[in-house]
């Protein structure tokens, strides 16, 4: 257990779970999922599954049959992807009414120590159901979440890692500090002042930040730090394009109200807005 002071728990990207649908919205996530599984020696599992349930197993044995087929047809081209890139892999195809569900307990099984998932668009209706699949996801899982767009590339320039303080921030400076060693990559802390904070609130996210900065730096690490006052979603977004970044680290809580019991907004308000993939950290 850390003592206070210290950032806990330990970074590990030794099983990487892939989850795709064959998609043109999984071609960032299969892009990412294999660099990532590459450049950490991790085993891959490759996942995507079949919707199903008792009724149309009986009903349209044959329909099911065929997406399974097409289910397999799609693993098949990713796994040949990543054995050509010598990478220890495997697929899996489970069935179930929800996949969410199905990739967050074959992950379990697996004991997975992140989830690649592709992000679909953001636009009307889309926007609100990006949220929600993304919430859905990120809450079922024991394990992180890296959520990539469809145009997002594995990250070589900069780590932007947001941090409130909170204990979950803590765990994703300790993942931070394994992506940045392993890709050399520098790394930008950022921690957001609320308008409604009180002063004492807002020195503790200046606090936070130093805090993290200094842990970073004691790596060994090209660090710098910045701390903004407004929206948090939206000045992480902006600060991770301006400081040219191409992946983005943050908790998965935040430190009051609900956000203690759901996937904090702000996570998944980042999720919706950024160009880049997301590493949302879990305890």
């Amino acid at each position: 257990m850390a003592t206070e002071g210290q950032l806990s728990p330990l970074g590990r990207f030794e099983r990487i779970m892939l989850a795709t649908d064959g998609s043109e919205y999984s071609a960032g996530a299969e892009r990412i999922a294999l660099a990532l599984a590459e450049q950490c020696g991790a085993r891959l599992a490759i996942v995507s599954v079949v919707v199903s349930n008792p009724e149309a197993e009986v009903v349209a044995p044959d329909m099911i049959r065929a997406a399974e087929e097409e289910t397999r047809s799609t693993l098949a081209g990713v796994y040949e992807r990543a054995v050509t890139r010598g990478l220890a892999a495997e697929t899996l195809a489970p069935r179930g009414i929800d996949p969410y569900t199905e990739i967050a307990a074959a992950a379990e099984a697996q004991r997975a120590d992140v989830i690649v998932m592709g992000r679909r668009g953001k636009r009307g209706l889309a926007r609100r159901m990006l949220g929600d699949a993304t919430s859905r996801m990120i809450g079922k899982a024991h394990c992180n979440v890296l959520v990539a767009p469809e145009g997002a590339d594995f990250w070589r320039t900069r780590v932007l890692l947001a941090t409130d303080g909170s204990r979950f921030s803590d765990a994703a400076a300790v993942a931070t500090a394994k992506i940045a060693a392993l890709g050399r990559l520098p790394v930008t802390v950022i921690s957001i002042v609320r308008e409604s904070f009180t002063e004492q609130r807002a020195a503790e996210a200046d606090e936070a930040a130093a805090r993290v900065h200094a842990h970073l730096s004691a790596r060994g690490l090209e660090v710098d730090k910045v701390v903004l006052r407004g929206d948090p979603a939206a000045l992480i977004v902006e600060t991770a394009a301006a400081r040219a970044a191409d992946l983005i680290v943050m908790g998965t809580h935040g430190r009051t109200g609900w956000e203690r019991v759901l996937v904090g907004s702000v996570t998944v308000g980042v999720i919706n807005e950024t160009p880049l993939p997301v590493l949302a950290v879990k305890l």
